[in-house]
């Protein structure tokens, strides 16, 4: 490919409003910048008494400890998780979840048939924020 053709072709990328290829609508700078990702640290996890697919994982972020509820059951054990670091939204709403807390939220991957924890490739203290 000639120097031109690459360069019409990075222009007509970039040119191009911001699409998902999921139908939902693009969120602006503003709005995601109010999310607080953040490493936490899993102490604890078991199953959720009142849902087949739920695990309730005990978390610290920082100094804070707290729990979550994670549709993650079926994909990984309440063994697995603990001591493992993860990435969760911090400053998500709380939620009663089939009778539980929830206070964030972990962030995973999933491509319809498996589901991959998203966490930090190095040892980070718990509480760093994800940028």
């Amino acid at each position: 490919m000639s120097e031109q053709a690459a360069n019409q072709s990075t222009a007509n990328l970039v040119e191009k409003p911001a699409e998902t290829g999921s139908g939902k609508p693009p969120v602006t700078y503003d709005d995601f910048a109010k999310l607080e990702l953040r490493v936490a640290k899993v102490l604890a996890a078991r199953e959720h008494p009142n849902a087949n697919k739920l695990l309730l994982l005990e978390i610290e972020v920082g100094s804070v400890r707290k729990q979550i509820v994670a549709g993650i059951r079926g994909h990984y054990t309440p063994e697995d998780l603990v001591g493992r670091l993860i990435v969760v939204v911090n400053n998500l709403e709380p939620a009663t979840i089939r009778g539980e807390q929830s206070y964030g939220m972990l962030l995973a991957a999933s491509d319809g048939t498996s589901v991959i924890l998203l966490r930090p490739d190095k040892e980070c203290a718990s509480g760093s924020g994800v940028k």
